[in-house]
């Protein structure tokens, strides 16, 4: 059997400082083995907040360049033209890039695509001529560039992968898939399901929507569909948790003053830290999911963790993740997401029934899976690209 020198990889992490990114770089490290799937060292490139939410360990290299913690522009200079060269002064064989966006002349690299914005235009449509869509917009022409470019990309749903290949084309690199793992905080075993009957306004139904506030999110259409089951008796209050971006935050807080004037039972709780997060599933009652871009939500698959009868969004791969464990609508119909929040609130069977479905869906995802996979994939990058150089030698 052949036999594989143990490799040492490079992780680019200049262009990841907060939310998702840190945490999908946090948990992949935690749940690394290494010497199992022929790595041996491993050296983080990035600013001083990133490598502190990194755990020490004997083989993590952990490099803060001065730039890193400066304005953008310095930071991605430094990536652009001193990068390349620290990769190879540390003699890694594979340098990872989960931000996306690489633009050194280092090879073999793999780059990872987490943010499918950029690429779904009608989705960037609805931020108008602002300098957000413009950002959004150079996003997309970088991570093409990148993706086209690389030895290796990195995609966490089949969905994604084909929205991403319709605007670069077919990619020279290596493709594979990997979703993302799942924090075992968020695992509960479905509650017993109770009538509606047996709530009241003092005791009331409470729905959950976590995810950022933003123009494809939604969350003013969910609070016009409960707003309705509202009218109808039905004692259920909405809890809104996330960060939120200002323009859609405007738009939620007007829907809430025109139909919940007192603020009885629209309550939006702005961002709650992640090590928290799952006390707010735990209060709930059923869970809600009305976007419609997404690369992989890592938040449905929370909610599927938790235990909770779900009303989703049919939009992007959601379906692909809850299956038949969940009811659909269409996030942008009010009267559809009320029409689906109502079939579930009437039945506790049901409810109980797609709970424990979502739940045992979510099973199959861990940190450990996904970090077997993606540092599998490195390591075969890496092989791959060896063997042809020396070939060529």
């Amino acid at each position: 059997m052949k036999k594989f020198k143990l490799l040492t990889l490079g992780i680019d992490a200049t262009n990841i400082r907060r939310g998702g990114g840190v945490t999908h770089l946090v948990e992949l490290l935690l749940a690394l083995q290494p010497g199992t799937i022929g790595i041996e060292r491993i050296v983080v490139w990035g600013g001083a907040l990133t490598l502190k939410a990194l755990e020490d360990r004997p083989w993590l290299t952990k490099r803060n360049p001065p730039a890193q913690d400066k304005r953008l522009i310095k930071r991605t200079l430094w990536q652009r033209y001193r990068l390349s060269q620290a990769v190879r002064d540390e003699g890694c064989d594979v340098l990872f890039v989960p931000g996306g966006s690489y633009a050194g002349n280092f090879h073999p690299v793999v780059t990872m695509s987490q943010n499918l914005l950029p690429f779904e235009m009608p989705e960037l449509q609805r931020y108008g001529l602002t300098l957000f869509i413009l950002k959004l917009l150079l996003l997309r022409f970088m991570q093409s560039r990148s993706f086209r470019q690389a030895d290796g990309v990195i995609f966490l749903t089949e969905y994604a992968r084909n929205v991403v290949l319709s605007v670069t084309g077919k990619l020279s690199g290596k493709t594979c898939i990997v979703p993302h793992g799942l924090n075992a905080r968020f695992t509960m075993a479905p509650k017993q399901q109770r009538a509606i009957a047996d709530y009241d306004e003092a005791h009331p139904f409470r729905v959950l929507y976590v995810s950022i506030i933003d123009q494809y999110k939604h969350q003013w259409h969910v609070v016009e569909a409960v707003a309705k089951l509202r009218k109808e008796g039905l004692p259920i209050v909405l809890d809104l948790v996330g960060p939120a971006y200002p323009p859609a935050l405007r738009r939620l807080n007007e829907t809430i003053e025109r139909v919940d004037t007192d603020h009885r039972w629209a309550h939006y709780h702005g961002a709650i830290p992640f090590d928290q997060l799952h006390h707010k599933y735990a209060e709930a009652d059923l869970g809600l999911f009305a976007s419609s871009c997404e690369n992989m939500p890592n938040i449905l698959l929370e909610t599927m963790a938790a235990g909770l009868p779900i009303a989703c969004s049919r939009k992007g791969p959601m379906p692909d993740m809850l299956g038949d464990a969940g009811l659909y609508f269409d996030p942008e119909n009010p009267s559809e997401i009320a029409a689906a929040l109502r079939e579930l609130i009437s039945s506790p069977e049901l409810r109980m029934r797609l709970a424990h479905a979502s739940y045992e869906r979510a099973q199959q995802y861990s940190w450990q899976r996904c970090a077997a996979e993606t540092f599998g994939f490195l390591a075969e990058i890496a092989q791959q690209k060896s063997g042809k150089t020396k070939k060529n030698v």
